[in-house]
């Protein structure tokens, strides 16, 4: 079934550059109301068994008046799951628990992805049943994660056999089947902010030398056959993929960016997938203008520019002007805003969202930020 989400009518007369934000898009079986995205935001308030909650519901349902929403990282096995409180995708309670956030977007008139995240050697057993993480290679990601007990040294993962590479690649497909069994509209495969995906990208976090690493055909198969795996479980029309490219998340540092990503797109590029997700880092702007040459669908953009800091509505203009977005993918802009349409629509307001509740807690800084009055 297909959502259509509430419109508006803006007239271009009086705000011309505005206009396009809230124009219509076809999105594989979709029609999206708006190109504005609220973008994938991890905020740590699963419940018992790692599963979605009524509160939950509530915040995505504040914010469906975005184009789409693409959800949370959700782990697609408790082995790929990096912090405390994220939820899962893997058991029947948590597919039956989300069916309750899926329903609360649709009745309010929207649509969303689910995006599926692996963290690799991201996080520490303490959130895997005591597990020891796995990932490319056997090297440890500088710096600390967060457990239940607070921040503790991350710690080197075991290297993947290559049992393990395919078990992950048929654990994210099952995950994609699970989202579109608890009413999401299609799933994302998140291969950015240096988790699974990217860490075999990466020239430090993999140092294999099979068919799994060393040459760019190596380093970028992961990526290319879990992406393939999801759209296979789901249909390509309802399967996108998130990249980061030059990303130095968790410790991660890319050889050969360029060569990685446009690798990547060209063999993906027939694929028919639903979008392509990227996150711009500092100076990468030159380079998204040669992925958007190579990408022929869908191009989502959650945009940056260096020293330039810009209100939503400019990055959002920005991102369509010159970054050649079809879709303009906002993050922390939707923490505090849930309104967000329509104070780009107005260019303002804007409230700040405190960093202090981004993570776990209660509905302070989650649900209780008030939309303008009428």
């Amino acid at each position: 079934m297909s959502y259509l989400m509430v419109g508006r009518f803006v007239d271009p007369t009086k705000n011309p550059s505005m206009s396009d934000f809230f124009s219509p898009l076809e999105l594989g079986p979709y029609e999206l109301a708006n190109r504005l995205v609220m973008s994938p935001m991890t905020r740590s308030r699963a419940g018992a068994g790692e599963a979605a909650t009524e509160l939950m519901a509530e915040y995505y349902r504040q914010r469906a008046t975005a184009g789409l929403i693409v959800s949370e990282a959700i782990q697609p096995s408790t082995l790929g799951q990096a912090y405390p409180a994220t939820p899962g995708l893997h058991t029947l309670e948590q597919v039956a628990s989300w069916r309750q956030v899926t329903d609360a977007v649709h009745e309010a008139g929207g649509l969303i992805f689910a995006q599926i995240m692996h963290g690799g050697r991201a996080g520490r057993p303490e959130v895997r049943g005591g597990r020891v993480p796995k990932a490319p290679s056997s090297v440890a990601a500088p710096g600390r994660s967060y457990t239940p007990d607070g921040m503790r040294s991350n710690l080197a993962p075991e290297a993947m056999t290559e049992d393990d590479i395919h078990e992950a690649i048929d654990e994210h497909a099952a995950a994609a089947r699970n989202a579109i069994a608890a009413g999401f509209d299609g799933v994302e495969l998140h291969g950015a902010n240096g988790y699974l995906v990217q860490q075999f990208l990466c020239q430090d976090a993999n140092v294999r030398e099979d068919e799994w690493g060393g040459s760019t055909a190596g380093r970028i198969r992961f990526a290319v056959e879990t992406v393939r795996a999801m759209a296979d479980a789901v249909g390509a029309e309802r399967t996108a993929l998130r990249v980061s490219p030059a990303s130095s998340a968790l410790g991660i540092r890319e050889a050969g960016t360029a060569e990685l990503y446009r690798a990547m797109l060209t063999e993906l590029a027939g694929d028919g997938l639903a979008f392509l997700d990227i996150i711009e880092e500092p100076g990468t702007r030159q380079l998204i203008h040669e992925l958007r040459q190579l990408w022929p669908g869908v191009l989502m953009l959650n945009p940056h520019r260096d020293n330039e800091p810009m209100a939503p509505h400019e990055a959002a203009r920005d991102a369509v002007d010159d970054g050649g977005a079809d879709l303009v993918s906002l993050g922390r802009a939707w923490l505090a805003n849930p309104d967000l349409i329509d104070r780009i629509d107005r260019e303002g307001p804007y409230t700040e969202a405190d960093p202090a509740t981004f993570y776990g807690g209660s509905a302070t800084g989650y649900t209780d930020y008030p939309p303008l009055a009428p």
